[in-house]
C-alpha cells in the first residue's frame, strides 16, 4: 500500500514538474538582435581596371626526378558484353577493378584489395567512412 502512494507521489510530482516546460511556445521567445558582423557588406562594383588585377605567372616546371610516369596513371579499357557494360580499370598492367553495369540494375564493383587476384563484390565504392567536416570560420 505505501509503495503505491509513493508511485502515484512521484508519477504527479513529475507531471507537475514538466508540465510548465511543455507549455512554452518558442514563438514567444525574443529573436537575438543582429550584430554589425553578421550583416553583409556591399558589393564592389568597380571596374577591372580600378581594382589593379594583374594575371598569375605560368608556375614553375618540377624539378629534376619529379617527372610523371606514364604507368601509374589508370587505364580503363571498356568492352560490351550484350547489354552490359564492364570497365577494367588498371594500373601497370595489373587489373584491381571491374565495373559492371547491367542492362537494368544498379551497377556493381569487383575490386582486389590485395593485389593477389581475389576480387570482392561492392554495391559502390563508398566506404562508409564519415569524416566530421564542420564550419569553423567563414570568410
Amino acid at each position: 500500500m505505501k509503495l503505491r502512494y509513493t508511485a502515484l507521489l512521484i508519477g504527479s510530482l513529475s507531471i507537475a514538474l514538466t508540465l510548465p516546460a511543455a507549455a512554452q511556445n518558442p514563438a514567444d521567445r525574443p529573436l537575438p538582435s543582429p550584430t554589425t558582423a553578421a550583416k553583409p557588406k556591399p558589393f564592389s562594383a568597380a571596374p577591372a581596371a580600378d581594382r589593379k588585377l594583374q594575371p598569375l605567372p605560368e608556375p614553375p616546371p618540377p624539378p629534376p626526378g619529379f617527372e610523371l610516369d606514364g604507368g601509374l596513371e589508370p587505364q580503363v579499357t571498356i568492352q560490351r558484353r550484350g547489354a552490359q557494360t564492364i570497365e577494367e580499370h588498371r594500373i601497370r598492367g595489373r587489373l584491381y577493378m571491374v565495373k559492371v553495369t547491367p542492362e537494368h540494375g544498379i551497377p556493381y564493383y569487383l575490386i582486389d584489395q590485395d593485389g593477389k587476384g581475389d576480387f570482392t563484390r561492392r554495391d559502390s565504392l563508398d566506404t562508409g567512412t564519415r569524416p566530421p567536416m564542420w564550419v569553423i570560420h567563414t570568410f
